[in-house]
C-alpha cells in the first residue's frame, strides 16, 4: 500500500506540529465524560441518570456552540475565540468539584458552549494548510489521531481519578484544558487563506443559501448517522459483555475496534480511489446490524466487530473532505462547526435510542438498532443529494473518471 500521500501531507510546513497540538487538545475532551460521570456517581453519590443529565447538558452545549464559535472564528480570528473558550472551560472544570449537583446541572450547557472546538478547528487548519488534492490523506490522518486519543484519554482519566481524589483530578483536567488552549493561542495556526486577510480582499460573508446546499446538508446528516452507529455499537458491545460477565475484557475489545478503524483510515487516505461517503456509511450501518448473532463468546464478538469498524474513520474523513470542498473559505469555520454539531447530535441520539432498544429486548438487538437508526438518518441525507452542488464530491468525481 503506497504511503506517499501521507508523506506529502506531513511534508507541508506546520502540518506535523499542528496535528500534534490538536492531538493534545483533544485528549482532555476524551476524558471529561468519564471523569464527570465517576465524580457525580462516586463523589456526589448520585445515580447514572443524574450523571447523564450533566453530561448531556455539556454535549448539547457543544452542539449548539460549535457553529456559533465557528462563525466567530470566521469573523474575529483564532486568538480571541480560543482565549475566551480556554478561560471559560478552565474555570468550569476547576470549579466543578466545589459545586453542588444542582449548580453543575445548570452550568453544564453554557460550559459546553464555551468548549474549545478542537475537532472543527483542526479540520479548518488542515483545509487552510493542505492543498485540495491532498486533503483526503490529511483528514484520514486526523481521524486516525481521533481514534488514538480515544484509546488513550478515557483510560488515562480513569487511572487518574482512581489514584487521586476526584477534586484534584477535575482540577488537573481544567488546567489541562487551559494549557492546551494557551498552546493553541500561542501557536496561532492559520484558519483561512492569506488572501482573506488582505484589507481589500473579497472576504464578505456569502449568503447562507448560497453554500448551505442540499449536498452539504446531506453530508452533515451522513456524519450524524455515522456517530449514531458508532455510539450505539459501543453501547451494545458494553451491554453484551456485561450480560455475559465479560466486563473485564471491555478495554481490549474497544482497543481492537479503534485499531480496525485506524486501519480503515490508513487505507482510505493512501489509495488513489476511495468509496463515496454514502457507500461508506451504508457499509458501516449494514455490517453492524447482524453483529448480535455472534455475541458470544467475547472473542468471537471482538472478531465480528472488526469489519464493522473498518469503514468508521474513512466515513468521517470523507464527510470532512466534502465539507471543506463545498464550504467557501469565508464561512469554513461555521461549516466545520455545523459538522461538529451534527456529529454531536448523532452521539446524543444514539445513546438513548439504542439504550431503549436494549432495555426492551436483549443487548444483542442493540447492534441492529444502531445500524438501522444510522441508516434512517443517513437516508434522509442521501435523499437531499438531488439538490445541485457547487463542486463534485472528491470520491465520486474520481470514481466516475
Amino acid at each position: 500500500m503506497p504511503l506517499q500521500p501521507y508523506r506529502r501531507v506531513l511534508s507541508v510546513p506546520r502540518v506535523p506540529s499542528t496535528m500534534a497540538l490538536m492531538f493534545l487538545a483533544r485528549l482532555p475532551m476524551t476524558m471529561n465524560g468519564v471523569l464527570m460521570t465517576l465524580y457525580i456517581v462516586t463523589g456526589l453519590g448520585r445515580g447514572y441518570g443524574a450523571a447523564g443529565l450533566v453530561g448531556g447538558g455539556v454535549t448539547l452545549g457543544m452542539a449548539l456552540g460549535a457553529p456559533l464559535l465557528g462563525r466567530c472564528f470566521d469573523r474575529y480570528g483564532l486568538r480571541p475565540v480560543v482565549a475566551v473558550c480556554g478561560i471559560g472551560t478552565t474555570v468550569f472544570w476547576v470549579a466543578a468539584p466545589h459545586l453542588p449537583f444542582a449548580a453543575l446541572a445548570v452550568v453544564a450547557l453554557p460550559a459546553g458552549m464555551l468548549s474549545v472546538p478542537a475537532g472543527s478547528l483542526a479540520r479548518q487548519v488542515l483545509a487552510t494548510l493542505v492543498p485540495l488534492s491532498e486533503r483526503r490523506a490529511a483528514y484520514s490522518l486526523d481521524t486516525i489521531s481521533i481514534e488514538a486519543t480515544f484509546m488513550i484519554g478515557p483510560a488515562a482519566g480513569i487511572a487518574a481519578i482512581t489514584a487521586f481524589s476526584p477534586m484534584w483530578t477535575l482540577t488537573a483536567l481544567g488546567l489541562l484544558f487551559g494549557g492546551t488552549a494557551f498552546l493553541i493561542w500561542l501557536v496561532d495556526p492559520p484558519i483561512r487563506e492569506a488572501v482573506l486577510d488582505e484589507p481589500d480582499a473579497p472576504g464578505t460573508r456569502p449568503p447562507l443559501r448560497s453554500w448551505l446546499t442540499g449536498r452539504l446538508v446531506a453530508t452533515l446528516l451522513i456524519a450524524a448517522g455515522t456517530l449514531f452507529v458508532l455510539v450505539g455499537t459501543e453501547l451494545a458491545t458494553l451491554a453484551v459483555l456485561r450480560a455475559h460477565g465479560d466486563l473485564g475484557v471491555t478495554g481490549l475489545v474497544i482497543a481492537v475496534m479503534c485499531a480496525a478503524s485506524i486501519l480503515g483510515g490508513i487505507v482510505h487516505g493512501a489509495v488513489k480511489r476511495s468509496l463515496p461517503q454514502g457507500v461508506l456509511m451504508l457499509l458501516l450501518a449494514l455490517l453492524v446490524i447482524p453483529v448480535g448473532l455472534a455475541d458470544q463468546p467475547w472473542w468471537l464478538l471482538m472478531l465480528v466487530l472488526i469489519p464493522t469498524n473498518l469503514p468508521c474513520a474513512p466515513t468521517l474523513a470523507a464527510t470532512t473532505e466534502t465539507v471543506s470542498r463545498i464550504a467557501p473559505p469565508q464561512v469554513r469555520g461555521e461549516a466545520m462547526g455545523l459538522q461538529d454539531a451534527f456529529t454531536r447530535m448523532g452521539l446524543a441520539l444514539g445513546g438513548p435510542v439504542v439504550g431503549f432498544a436494549i432495555d426492551h429486548s436483549t443487548p444483542a438487538w442493540g447492534f441492529a438498532a444502531a445500524g438501522l437508526g444510522g441508516l434512517v438518518i443517513a437516508s434522509a441525507g442521501l435523499l437531499r443529494r438531488r439538490s445541485p452542488a457547487p463542486a463534485p464530491e472528491p470520491a465520486l468525481a474520481e470514481s466516475r473518471s
